[in-house]
């Protein structure tokens, strides 16, 4: 047992969440930077269209990364238990599976898009001002979807293998050199939005050799290898325990396209405002979704070596750290929402509509923590059928039929009500399930001590008779 997964089980818990939840969060945000950081150059270089544009390269950008998530956090949970369990043997199976999958899923999708381009914009919802700034983008962007998912599924593998720090720097690098790229080719050299995308290609080419590299040597100090050959049971597990989080994120896909195609009645600029309040919003998304998705392998590893006392815990502190922090940057957003929203959009009109927008959308947001919480505790448990439900419930259940009702009720502004609405709804449900998980935990525990009390029994009676009889 490493340092790190020596932490998951014996470190004070405060403290092991926080030192994974930092990087977890540094480096969803530095994910998220690529796009963010494209807005905000493209948005002041060229104009609005070209902030619409990327919100209609969002589902399809989104989906690609979706895939990788799936692969990434099934195989990274799966490392993980089989650590808490001690069985190495297991390991370069899951790894090298891992990476195969990915391989030829992103491949056949890449060459897909690419062929059906003009196609799939339209159904994207794009109007005819943003569709020539969206194709140029998505046609270069695409090529760096399979690094881009190579660098997600090895950070993750990283991290559950106590390293999440690599992680981090490789997440940082990629993001670095997106900024000086887009200067670059964006305000230096103006190439436009082709610019943009190439700059965001490189950058992931980089951040992916660099995790390779930390990768390597993290193999050869727990002595493993890995085995490419497709194995059915991994991949079975794989799948089963990420389809979850694939669903979280592909919902957000979906989601992005119905807006899109109801957004394209009220014009371009409700879909530069849905853009840009998206990408002010993920901050807070980025800060729960990292504190919780660090909470996923020290329960994994807990649950996988019966550790039960800790795992509940885990969950509880994650869940006050999560409620907090999300509490004071929701605070903070509401309060400076025009300054913050004023460097993506500089249109005066579409300003004054996204500030409005946003402070609807994030109204009630902090609740939600509960609601991820319970999403990545059963992955982490592998209850598979549970954490599918759960990430289909938030946007596909609730939100998509809410937000169809209530554009047909009260026009765009019943698209930023629907946001509230279902964050109420999905809190409610998250909380019944993480007590229905702890319930769970506590009558796992109690068999625990009857078993235990009952070999005791068993020993002592045996004694006592061995004794009568001599």
């Amino acid at each position: 047992m490493s340092k790190e997964t020596n932490a998951f089980a014996l470190e004070n818990v405060n403290k092991v969440l926080i030192k994974f939840a930092i990087p977890a969060i540094i480096s969803l945000f530095v994910a998220e930077l690529y796009n963010i950081v494209d807005t905000l150059f493209v948005g002041r270089a060229i104009g609005a269209e070209a902030i619409g544009a990327l919100s209609i390269a969002f589902p399809v950008q989104r989906f690609m990364i979706s895939l990788g998530l799936l692969i990434a956090v099934g195989a990274s949970t799966a490392v993980a238990r089989s650590l808490g369990e001690g069985n190495k043997d297991k390991l370069k199976y899951i790894l090298g599976n891992a990476l195969t999958l990915m391989l030829i899923i992103i491949t056949f999708l890449t060459i897909f898009i690419y062929l059906f381009m003009d196609s799939i914009l339209i159904k994207l919802g794009t109007t005819s001002n943003i569709f020539p700034y969206a194709k140029d983008y998505i046609s270069i962007v695409i090529f760096g979807g399979i690094f881009q998912c190579f660098t997600v599924i090895i950070g993750y593998m990283l991290t559950s293998l106590g390293n999440a720090r690599a992680n981090l720097i490789a997440t940082s690098i990629g993001a670095l050199c997106n900024v000086i790229l887009d200067i670059m080719l964006v305000m230096v050299f103006p190439l436009g939005i082709k610019g943009a995308a190439i700059a965001t290609v490189i950058s992931q080419v980089i951040s992916a050799i660099y995790a390779y590299y930390n990768f390597s040597k993290i193999k050869q100090e727990y002595n493993i290898s890995m085995n490419f050959n497709l194995n059915k049971d991994i991949i079975v597990t794989i799948v089963a325990v990420g389809f979850s989080t694939f669903i979280i994120e592909i919902s957000d896909a979906v989601v992005s396209v119905i807006l899109n195609n109801t957004l394209s009645d009220y014009g371009d600029t409700a879909i530069i405002v849905t853009g840009v309040i998206s990408k002010v919003s993920m901050f807070m998304y980025i800060t729960m979704l990292g504190i919780t998705s660090a909470m996923q392998p020290i329960v994994a590893f807990n649950y996988g070596a019966k550790n039960y006392e800790r795992v509940k815990e885990v969950v509880r502190r994650a869940s006050k750290i999560a409620h907090i922090t999300t509490l004071v940057m929701w605070a903070i957003m509401m309060i400076f929402a025009s300054e913050i929203i004023s460097g993506f959009v500089k249109e005066q009109d579409i300003l004054k509509n996204a500030v409005g927008a946003f402070r609807i959308m994030i109204s009630i947001f902090p609740i939600v923590g509960v609601y991820f919480t319970a999403i990545y505790y059963y992955q982490a448990i592998e209850e598979s059928k549970v954490s599918l439900v759960l990430s289909i419930f938030r946007q596909l259940l609730i939100f998509i039929p809410v937000v169809l009702v209530c554009v047909r009720m009260f026009g765009v502004l019943g698209v930023w009500l629907s946001y509230p609405i279902s964050d109420m709804i999905s809190a409610i449900t998250g909380y019944i399930y993480m007590q229905k998980g702890m319930k769970a935990l506590d009558e796992i525990e109690e068999q625990k001590e009857v078993s235990y009390a009952a070999g005791i029994y068993g020993k002592n009676f045996n004694r006592i008779r061995s004794v009568e009889a001599k």
